[in-house]
């Protein structure tokens, strides 16, 4: 018996009629999005807590204002995923929330021809090479001319992200564009590439910075009511600039197993991304007081480049990988305009390891200078009782049970959307439209062996023995499944004894 849906069975007219069933045709694939929250300028006319498509820097600049927190993120993110859907959720700067400031004191007299090079921002604010602010000086310079050449040029570029105000003898005074304690993560810094990169202090002057990061700047905007206008929207790999309490728990909340993103009755999934920056104390500290699934944080120090630079750049070298195949390792991805740490900034070995125990994922610097993913991990480390739990701990883990629960949701919306349901052993008409537990049973294995071909699962003999489809007790319309599997896993480690002889 064919199961017609539309073909009525009392036609009488002859002779040829069709009907199309694409019950057994669809091979899509999710849209995984990228959602990048940051701070608009009142330039900016988009409307704060309202998320929007975001087609690429141009359409950035126009809605979140050219000098923004957010269009330098998109800016960034692009450097690393040139192709990828990104939306932004702009905020607006916290109210009545001062500025973060910092000065810069010029004395002497130079004695001999030289540039200044100073970096705001680590000279990759854009991911251009914007914020390297380059002022020649002669021996004819004085304190108050520097001062006035670096303020000109500053203020002349549109996308610096802080102002400067020339004080008066050779002092300078920088503040940040937005309000709030972002600002707190502006570097400014002299001669980043030293004298062996052809950068030093012109003879004869001194340069004093009072605070290599501009302090003062207090408060972040609140993200309840910006993360309520989301939606039913999926978002796979959220970027967050702020790693206080207050965001981070508004972000595992709009995202637990239990009424959120990761829930059963949501199914959008997705993980948030962020960077803190500090001393290996400060990532520890912070590191222990989480334990979320669904929240990865990179522990950076003494790096030239903004945190929340790095959170859109290092999202960005992660992301197609994650797309492409979500089993496969992370480790080496290169992570496009990080400015890397001084050599003796950088966390040794046994300090990367320890924070991988702690919460906090790592990355590497080669001898090239270049940033690469070392391992990202969630920020997931204890069951409900307190125990050690590694169950979440691999971002490829979460990856993974999301490419796997849409596939099986695709797979059995597709093919069972308006099927009848009887119990085992039921005769009827071959091409009813009826199933029983043991034909969904044997496709929900061929599914899995589909996962095990591409890479996703392994061992599904074990998978078959283990798995338990049954019409529910109480409802007889319900199918339930135990769904056994086991994850694809990844290869992080090698070690080799070498015992040799002579």
């Amino acid at each position: 018996m064919i199961p017609f849906a539309n073909l009525p069975n009392d036609v009488r007219v002859p002779l040829f009629y069709a009907e199309v069933d694409n019950s057994q045709a669809n091979t899509a694939t999710n849209v995984q999005r990228t959602l990048i929250i940051g701070q608009k300028t009142t330039l900016g006319t988009a409307q704060a807590d309202i998320p929007q498509i975001c087609s690429g820097t141009g359409d950035a600049q126009a809605k979140y204002g050219i000098n923004s927190q957010l269009t330098a993120m998109v800016a960034s993110y692009r450097k690393n995923d040139n192709f990828g859907e990104v939306w932004c959720l702009p905020l607006a700067d916290p109210d009545a929330s001062p500025k973060a400031s910092a000065s810069m004191t010029i004395t002497g007299t130079p004695t001999k021809n030289g540039t200044i090079s100073l970096y705001i921002g680590g000279g990759g604010y854009w991911g251009d090479g914007t914020g390297l602010y380059q002022v020649p000086v002669t021996t004819f310079s004085t304190t108050s001319t520097i001062a006035e050449a670096i303020t000109k040029l500053i203020n002349s570029d549109l996308k610096s992200p802080v102002k400067a105000n020339n004080t008066g003898n050779g002092v300078i005074k920088f503040t940040a564009v937005h309000a709030g304690s972002i600002g707190n993560e502006i570097d400014l810094r002299l001669n980043y590439l030293d004298a062996l990169g052809g950068q030093a202090i012109p003879q004869g002057i001194n340069i004093e910075i009072d605070s290599q990061k501009l302090t003062g700047g207090t408060v972040n905007p609140s993200l309840e009511s910006a993360l309520s206008n989301l939606g039913d929207k999926t978002f796979d790999f959220i970027v967050c600039p702020y790693v206080d309490t207050a965001s981070l728990n508004a972000l595992d909340g709009f995202l637990n197993m239990q009424t959120g993103r990761w829930s059963w009755s949501q199914q959008l999934y997705g993980n948030y991304f962020a960077v803190n920056s500090g001393t290996f104390g400060d990532q520890t500290t912070l590191g222990v007081t989480r334990n979320s699934p669904y929240g990865c944080i990179l522990g950076v120090y003494d790096s030239p480049t903004p945190s929340w630079i790095i959170a859109a750049q290092y999202v960005g070298a992660i992301v197609q990988s994650l797309k492409n195949d979500p089993g496969r390792p992370l480790q080496t991805l290169p992570i496009a305009g990080m400015f890397a740490p001084p050599t003796a900034s950088r966390f040794e070995l046994t300090e990367r390891n320890t924070l991988l125990y702690n919460g906090v994922s790592t990355f590497s610097v080669g001898d090239d200078g270049y940033c690469r993913i070392e391992a990202i991990i969630t920020t997931y480390q204890k069951n409900a009782f307190g125990s050690p739990d590694n169950s979440y701990l691999k971002i490829e883990t979460m990856y993974l049970l999301a490419f796997i629960l849409r596939y099986m949701k695709t797979r059995i919306t597709t093919k069972y959307s308006r099927m009848k349901l009887a119990a085992n052993g039921t005769r009827f008409a071959q091409g009813s439209a009826i199933v029983t537990p043991n034909i969904i049973r044997s496709d929900v294995i061929a599914a899995y062996q589909e996962l095990e071909f591409n890479g996703h699962v392994q061992d599904s003999d074990a998978f078959a023995k283990g798995l338990i489809v049954e019409q529910n007790a109480e409802n007889p319309n319900r199918i339930d499944v135990l769904w056994p599997g086991t994850l694809i896993n990844q290869l992080n480690i090698f070690a080799l004894m070498a015992q040799f002889k002579l």
